[in-house]
């Protein structure tokens, strides 16, 4: 038996922010079974970047995180605006985050954060080479540190589970899994 599309019966929007929607909707499954309150958050597309400065340092940033109540060590991440390419959107975040722009610039992975009820992807970006141009340049909600460090160092940061954020421990992992 293959796997179907759920119909979806009726959607209504509950909530409405430029970062964040609530839908509820009403699905009828493949089986006939109506599941009357299923809820999907809406989120614009994300990006994240491992940035490799020139002398190869890996570039991490901190802040704090109110949802876990903690300070993260993380890479750049953040959001693609309307109508902005999830490349341009990458490079626009490193050099607002950490100042640091130009390099090569490929694209790791496509990863979606909670397909169960989420609607969108995160695009991973490498970036070998950058420089810094600029001090940070920073939204006002926005309070981060950033670093480099050596890529074994970022490593054994990674092996020991120092970042919790799954969005980039999962292209951290296929960067070092892939220059092995």
């Amino acid at each position: 038996m293959a796997i179907k599309k759920w119909e979806i019966l009726k959607s209504e929007y509950l909530f409405k922010r430029p970062w964040l929607t609530v839908r509820k909707d009403a699905l009828r499954l493949p089986n006939g079974t109506i599941h009357d309150e299923f809820y999907v958050l809406e989120y614009p597309e994300w990006i994240n970047v491992i940035a490799e400065d020139t002398d190869g340092n890996l570039i991490l940033e901190r802040q704090y995180r109110p949802g876990l109540k903690e300070i993260s060590t993380e890479i750049c991440a953040g959001v693609v605006e309307k109508g902005e390419d999830v490349l341009t959107a990458a490079q626009r975040e490193l050099k607002e985050e950490t100042g640091y722009e130009g390099g090569e610039w490929t694209k790791l992975m496509t990863i979606a954060p909670n397909p169960g009820n989420m609607n969108n992807h995160c695009h991973c970006f490498l970036a070998k080479g950058v420089r810094r141009t600029s001090g940070q340049q920073l939204d006002k909600t926005e309070d981060i540190e950033f670093f480099t460090l050596p890529k074994d160092q970022v490593y054994d940061l990674l092996c020991r589970g120092e970042f919790h954020q799954a969005l980039m421990v999962a292209p951290l992992w296929k960067y070092f899994a892939t220059r092995i």
